[in-house]
């Protein structure tokens, strides 16, 4: 099966995605520390969120058997995300946490107040599992 692509000039693209004011969104929604809505997950039970400058780090705690599992805090890179409602421009992550068996490539965006993430996770160990994606939902704590 052949699939043709169209390529688009600049000028056909969504006006927002050139907009200098794209690039200085604020952050404020989406800093913090997140809690997963279902206390019952058995994927991430929290999100933190920090700014520094332009730069953003992220870092989860995911549910283990043996309890809380500490993933690595890992340099976000900041998207604009043009989807939201009633056409407003915010602030989306894009993080890759590579636990060397597995990479988890997770982006972050805030919708009505809730942070949704999508996580896609690789295995790269052999072990036979399944790669996955999955969608959480996280509130603001504190």
């Amino acid at each position: 099966m052949t699939q043709t692509f169209e390529f688009k000039q600049s000028a056909h693209l969504n006006p927002a995605l050139s907009d200098p004011a794209t690039r200085t969104l604020n952050a404020g929604k989406l800093t913090g520390r997140w809690v997963n809505t279902d206390p019952g997950t058995q994927g991430l039970a929290e999100i933190s969120i920090e700014q520094h400058g332009d730069a953003f780090k992220v870092g989860a705690v995911g549910v283990g058997e043996d309890g809380p599992i500490e993933w690595p805090s890992t340099r976000a890179r900041a998207l604009a995300n043009l989807e939201e409602e009633a056409g407003q421009r915010a602030l989306a992550l894009s993080v890759t946490f590579d636990f060397g068996f597995m990479t988890a490539e997770t982006y972050l965006r805030v919708n009505k107040g809730v942070l949704v993430i999508v996580l896609f996770c690789t295995f790269s160990d052999d072990s036979g599992r399944s790669s996955y994606v999955n969608r959480e939902f996280f509130y603001r704590q504190g």
